[in-house]
């Protein structure tokens, strides 16, 4: 049996849809279990499309979910270049070889008389009901067709679909699919410009790269025929990849594919990564920049649309390379649910060590102005907040604080009962913490609730005020936690700011 080779083919014209990394993860994780290469390669044919930048950003996108291709641009490769415009001249001898063989023709209609035909007859298809209505070389006679060739005359290549057939493939996840070649139309595989379209060149490039499997989204499936019927008319029919058109990933309500525009509306993203359209300047978000950690990324969107049998929902990468299977990919769509997405993110922040989190946070702080001198103290703060986090950016709210004062108090739950008593009580308690030397959580704890009760004070009744001079809020670990960490002379300075600031609050 040959090598499994599989590719990941993403054109360059944008952010990377999560829909197209659970695509390339699907292949890495077939490839890395069978002992296979990934592909990566780009298919930038339609140059009326290409964005600059894109190709390097898909590059990026797959660093942070921790895909390394075995080939493609950048990554060396023997089967190369792993562009496709770059192969450019490979693709015409093969659209050549069809016309000789009969299975493709030349096509002379401008795009106007494509539109006067397509305003005559609105699901006007180029086909067999209507191609000798059109000026090709079916049409016109060998001599006409000579002609306009010897003029320079613009033309298309298209494949001749045959009339009254059916053709059938085994889908690795949907069994046999079958299409009536008579509903199927003539697509053009080379272009004016001597550029192939994605028809052609998708078969031509996995033939050369001997791809044995090619996994796709379902929206590839009304394709398939023309490129079966390609392999068929090339030759290559033996040498066919294994198909798997993979479930859409759904809005959702489970109505229709989970669009840009929706992830816009309900407010959540749908690229990867943080995406600028270098023609409008538009950025749109990516999972990355909101706080996802690639191990969660990766996890959610290989639990959308396949899982191994079991109720296991957390996976590491080398858990999904031992246990994936196609076999248990879903035929139907998966809906989208952000607040599960999250959970993964969430149950993810929680199972890493401080250790893997640590650069991450530091970035975040740094991008927030929040300056970290002393790593050891970051990694305990950590360990301490991180089981209150869902994002990666919550480590602001939740932690920030232990390094620069609180930028808002919300002292609006303890301004009306706040009396000259409990002022008392922390003037005394700032004393007491300049007197001791023990400040452990238990220490200061233990002297805490000795003093309120000292003062006719309830815990309570002090116990919130001091949080929110330490943190801000109502939020946050174990108060004493907080203030053993902070330390005695900014614990003492934030409690000296409270007082301060109830006093003219009251």
């Amino acid at each position: 049996m040959s090598k499994v080779r599989v590719r990941f083919a993403p054109s360059p014209t944008g952010g990377l849809h999560l829909g197209g990394v659970r695509t390339v993860l699907f292949n890495y994780l077939f490839a890395r279990q069978q002992g296979g290469e990934f592909i990566l390669r780009i298919e930038d044919t339609d140059q009326t499309r290409f964005v600059p930048g894109a190709e390097e950003y898909i590059i990026e996108c797959l660093k942070w979910c921790g895909i390394t291709p075995d080939e493609g641009p950048g990554f060396g490769g023997e089967f190369g270049p792993y562009r496709q415009s770059e192969r450019k001249a490979l693709y015409r001898q093969y659209a050549e070889q069809l016309l000789v063989d009969g299975y493709a023709y030349y096509a002379f209609d401008t795009p106007e008389d494509l539109e006067k035909k397509r305003a005559e007859l609105p699901n006007f298809q180029y086909g067999h009901a209507h191609r000798n209505e059109m000026k090709n070389s079916i049409s016109l006679s060998s001599q006409e067709v000579e002609e306009l060739l010897r003029n320079g005359t613009p033309y298309v290549i298209r494949i001749k679909v045959p009339q009254d057939e059916t053709v059938s493939f085994d889908d690795m996840i949907r069994d046999e699919v079958s299409f009536e070649t008579s509903l199927v139309d003539d697509k053009v595989l080379l272009k004016a410009d001597g550029m192939p379209t994605y028809h052609l060149a998708v078969v031509v490039d996995d033939y050369l790269m001997k791809i044995t499997h090619a996994f796709r989204g379902e929206e590839w499936l009304p394709s398939a025929p023309v490129h079966i019927l390609l392999w068929k008319y090339l030759g290559w029919e033996n040498e066919m990849p294994k198909w798997a058109h993979l479930p859409l990933i759904l809005k959702p309500d489970g109505h229709g594919k989970l669009s840009k525009r929706d992830g816009a509306r309900l407010g959540f993203p749908v690229y990867a990564m943080n995406w600028t359209d270098p023609k409008t300047t538009e950025l749109t978000e990516g999972f990355r920049e909101i706080g996802f950690l690639p191990e969660a990324f990766v996890n959610l969107l290989a639990m959308l649309g396949w899982n191994d049998g079991s109720d296991q929902e957390l996976f590491s990468m080398d858990e999904l390379i031992e246990k994936f299977s196609l076999e248990r990919v879903n035929k139907s769509g998966a809906k989208f649910d952000f607040e599960k997405a999250q959970w993964y993110n969430a149950e993810w922040i929680k199972k890493l060590d401080s250790a893997r989190l640590l650069e991450s946070i530091i970035q975040i702080f740094k991008s927030n102005n929040i300056e970290v001198t002393d790593q050891g103290k970051l990694s305990v703060v950590i360990d301490l907040v991180k089981d209150r986090c869902t994002l990666l950016t919550d480590f602001i709210s939740q932690g920030g604080y232990f390094f620069e004062n609180p930028r808002v108090f919300d002292f609006s739950s303890v301004v009306n009962k706040w009396t000259s008593e409990k002022v008392s009580f922390f003037i005394a308690y700032t004393e007491i913490l300049n007197a001791i030397t023990d400040h452990s959580p238990s220490n200061l704890e233990v002297s805490f609730k000795a003093l309120a009760e000292e003062k006719g004070l309830k815990i309570g009744d002090v116990m919130l005020p001091f949080r929110i001079m330490l943190v801000g809020g109502k939020f946050g670990p174990a108060v004493f936690e907080i203030a053993s960490l902070l330390g005695k002379e900014e614990t003492i300075q934030r409690i000296n700011k409270g007082l301060d600031m109830l006093s003219r609050e009251v």
